[in-house]
This record gives C-alpha cells, sequence and structure tokens, in this order.
C-alpha cells in the first residue's frame, strides 16, 4: 500500500462544492501541467478551473473531477468498473469544499484505481451529455474537470478494490468501452495516448 494514503473512500456528497457564479467553459485547449499527484507532497500547485466561492454548478449540476491514466509510454489507459453497471469508465468523482479539484483527482484517481500518478495536462471541462432521462438522484448532472495523468504505480490493495477491478486498454480499446459515455470518451479524445 502507497504510505500515508488513507483506505476508506468519501462517501455522500454532504461537502460538495456550490458555485454560483456562471461559469465559463474551456475549449479543448490544453495547459502543462507539472504536479505530483499525490496527497502527501509538501509542494503542490493548486489549480482551479472555476474562480469564486466554488461541488455545485450554478444549474445544479454536480462538480467531478477526473483522470484519464496513461502508462509512462503513453500507449495504454487505465480504466476502472463502473459500481452502478457493468461497464468500464475513467476514475472520477465528486469535488469536495475541503480541496483543490487536481487534490479531487488525485484523491479519486487512488479510491477507485488504487494508483498513484503525475498530472501531465489539464485536459479542460466536459459538459454533461446525458439525457434527463438518463440523468437520476444517484447520478445527478454534472460538469467534468479532467486531467491527463501518468501512473507511477499501482498499488495492490486500495479502498475500493472491493468492488471495482481495472485493466489496461490500448486507445481503440477504451474507445469501445467508453462508448456509452460521451463525455468520457471526449476526455480519452483530449488526452496524448497513442492512437
Amino acid at each position: 500500500m502507497a504510505t500515508g494514503l488513507p483506505m476508506e473512500s468519501r462517501t455522500g456528497r454532504n461537502n460538495q462544492r456550490t458555485f454560483p457564479i456562471p461559469l465559463t467553459i474551456r475549449g479543448a485547449s490544453y495547459h502543462l501541467v507539472t504536479t505530483p499527484l499525490f496527497p502527501m507532497a509538501d509542494i503542490f500547485m493548486h489549480l482551479h478551473f472555476f474562480s469564486g466561492d466554488i461541488g455545485y454548478g450554478p444549474e445544479g449540476e454536480r462538480l467531478v473531477a477526473g483522470v484519464v491514466p496513461l502508462n509512462a509510454a503513453k500507449t495504454h489507459v487505465l480504466l476502472i468498473q463502473s459500481t452502478r453497471r457493468n461497464a468500464w469508465v475513467l476514475p472520477k468523482g465528486g469535488w469536495e469544499t475541503d480541496e483543490e479539484c487536481t487534490e479531487a483527482a488525485q484523491r479519486e484517481a487512488w479510491e477507485e484505481a488504487g494508483i498513484v500518478c503525475t498530472v501531465d495536462y489539464d485536459l479542460g471541462q466536459i459538459t454533461e451529455t446525458r439525457t434527463a432521462k438518463q440523468i437520476s438522484k444517484n447520478a445527478p448532472k454534472a460538469l467534468y474537470q479532467f486531467y491527463q495523468v501518468t501512473v507511477k504505480s499501482e498499488e495492490t490493495e486500495w479502498p475500493e478494490k472491493h468492488k471495482r477491478n481495472r485493466k489496461w486498454a490500448t486507445y481503440s480499446e477504451a474507445k469501445h468501452d467508453l462508448q456509452e459515455r460521451p463525455e468520457l470518451l471526449q476526455a480519452l479524445e483530449r488526452c496524448t495516448i497513442q492512437r
């Protein structure tokens, strides 16, 4: 196990951030980041993808931080199993009040995939693509912020190991596996994985 990392997942949405000011949506621009994606790092560059009183956006959407985890050669992406259905997804989850967006992405990568990684690029914001019929209390409308990361280590024990499998996939395999989740597919398309 990675030293100092918690073995419990955060659950619930009591600490979800709120954001009352209108958002500006970034295009598919790429911003180079060299921030260690590790909670105990002494030096941590704080990236904000919003400014102001940043969890829930002005239209009630959940603010979600996620990662596109690549191997060092950029030939494979790490996918995890969804807990709600038999599908593969990217690690992601709610951005809470006591953390920066990169810290939320880092926490989700650890909790859901059991990985320690370094942020390479800010992949920008991705707006919700699910239909109103697909949105539910357990899966509300969301605004996503993704980061491309390089996996430094895969731990054998992690908080959600008991409910998630993980697998490495090529670009074409991942594109097929993510076809039912356009917002995740868009994050994959923005990263620098070899095609």
